[in-house]
């Protein structure tokens, strides 16, 4: 299993074979199992982060981290988030470990056969998180179910 980051405390985020594909995102943190982040999870996180240090930076970073993803993992933008992470003070780890966790399911996303609208639909929960009050239950599962083009319209009409 490919690792793609190991924390300072000394979690480790990797890339393994998961139900569909080889492009499920893990997480394994000290003393605990390796386990699949979930949307719901990081996306709550997320708001909580939101709460603390203000929606419009970690949209920022978020953002700038989107521009940059293609299907590889690049050290380059993996060092970009441990430097971003800096910023937010006591919750750089907890940064740090979510922003690379939205940069790895962006990856995953980019390598998903036949998938038309790739990392496009993680910035659509993170927008929706973020900026639109939609609780995390309700935009981790906003897109199950609909046929793309409706995905792709909400994003279109977004500007992304």
């Amino acid at each position: 299993m490919p690792i793609i980051r190991t924390f300072r405390d000394g979690s480790v985020l990797e890339f393994g074979a998961g139900r569909f594909d080889a492009w499920c995102v893990y997480l394994t943190r000290p003393a605990r199992p390796r386990y699949p982040p979930k949307d719901v999870d990081y996306f709550a996180q997320l708001r909580s982060l939101a709460l603390r240090h203000g929606a419009q930076l970690l949209y920022a970073d978020f953002l700038a981290i989107y521009h940059r993803t293609t299907r590889q993992v690049s050290p380059h933008v993996l060092e970009m988030i441990y430097h971003m992470a800096k910023a937010y003070g006591d919750d750089d780890l907890e940064v740090d470990i979510l922003l690379s966790i939205l940069y790895a399911g962006m990856i995953a996303e980019e390598n998903k056969r036949r998938a038309k609208l790739r990392k496009r639909v993680k910035r659509l929960g993170v927008h929706q998180v973020l900026f639109e009050n939609l609780a995390p239950e309700e935009a981790a599962t906003f897109s199950k179910g609909k046929p793309w083009e409706v995905i792709d319209l909400e994003c279109t009409v977004r500007n992304f």
